[in-house]
């Protein structure tokens, strides 16, 4: 068995087909097949199925592929280390955003702090995906992520992961200016049980955002009425104002509801809060290089009144 094998594996794995792999990993398919029997040979067992249109792992593949992949960051994380010594940081950090975190982007600008960090760091690759808040926390567990920005549904951070809070405001219900429930025209706020019969915006399940509306509205004894979900708050706001329902989205700022044609009521009884966070691995990331970007994330996106 030799690191190249283990690499091999992995990004069959990954891809669930060999072509993809080879073209990724620039080999001939023929030779890569070869590696890869090659190491099922040395470990006595099949690692992957390849009877149906894709590949997929054998459980004994499934159960192997967390430690190739941990060998594969160690063997990095060593040649790293070492070139830290040349003061020159490398490597890939893979970080994850929550879907609709650009909203969040007057309260932080991740955008300068990456932008910052790659000007310091420049031969260190950063790889952005944006998710769901659920399958970012399972890509973090896996080590498929480095650092994520996701949605806190519960008050006590998720298990295996450490959060700081960079976003923590009220939710607020979004209306057209004509919709019944500004009445009274001056009134502020309404009441989580107002929203039973009507037809609400939000974000898909998965997000933050959505975990608190469902959780919310169950402990009220009662299912929220979907109508339409988009991953892009603006979108919502933007629906909400034509008149299609109610949007639940995080406060604008000053000004935003009425640039978009929205009046907002604060959902109270109880009172719902969105909040977005910076997550780790408890043990930590897995590179020096994530480590450092981490150290900057941190610093420079605390929320005043947070931590």
């Amino acid at each position: 068995m030799d690191i190249r094998q283990l690499r091999y594996f992995v990004t069959v794995a990954e891809e669930a087909n060999f072509t993809r792999a080879a073209a990724r990993l620039h080999l001939a398919q023929p030779g890569l097949s070869a590696q890869v029997r090659q190491l099922e040979r040395e470990l006595g067992h099949p690692l992957l199925d390849r009877s149906g249109r894709s590949v997929t792992l054998t459980e004994v593949g499934a159960a192997v592929l967390p430690y190739a992949r941990a060998a594969l960051c160690a063997v990095e994380a060593v040649r790293q280390t070492a070139e830290e010594f040349t003061g020159l940081l490398r490597g890939q950090v893979t970080l994850g955003l929550v879907a609709g975190a650009a909203a969040a982007a007057h309260e932080f600008d991740l955008a300068a702090v990456l932008a910052g960090f790659h000007e310091e760091h420049p031969r260190v690759e950063i790889a952005l995906t944006e998710d769901t808040s659920e399958r970012m926390l399972t890509a973090l567990h896996r080590g498929e992520l480095d650092i994520a920005v996701i949605g806190l549904a519960d008050d006590e951070p998720p298990r295996g992961v450490c959060v700081q809070v960079l976003v923590d405001e009220p939710l607020v219900a979004a209306v057209a200016p004509d919709d019944p429930a500004l009445d009274p025209p001056d009134r502020t706020s309404i009441a989580l049980a107002e929203l039973r019969e009507r037809p609400l915006i939000s974000l898909p399940r998965g997000t933050g955002l959505r975990g608190v509306l469902d959780r919310a509205c169950a402990q009220a004894g009662f299912q929220p009425r979907i109508a339409f979900e988009a991953a892009a708050p603006l979108f919502l706001a933007q629906l909400a104002a034509r008149g299609l329902g109610v949007a639940v989205i995080p406060s604008l700022p000053a000004g935003a509801a009425e640039a978009h044609g929205l009046r907002t009521l604060e959902i109270t009884e109880p009172r719902l809060r969105g909040r977005v966070a910076l997550a780790w691995r408890t043990d930590g990331p897995s590179s020096p290089a994530a480590t450092v970007l981490l150290d900057v994330l941190r610093t420079t996106l605390t929320t005043p009144g947070t931590d």
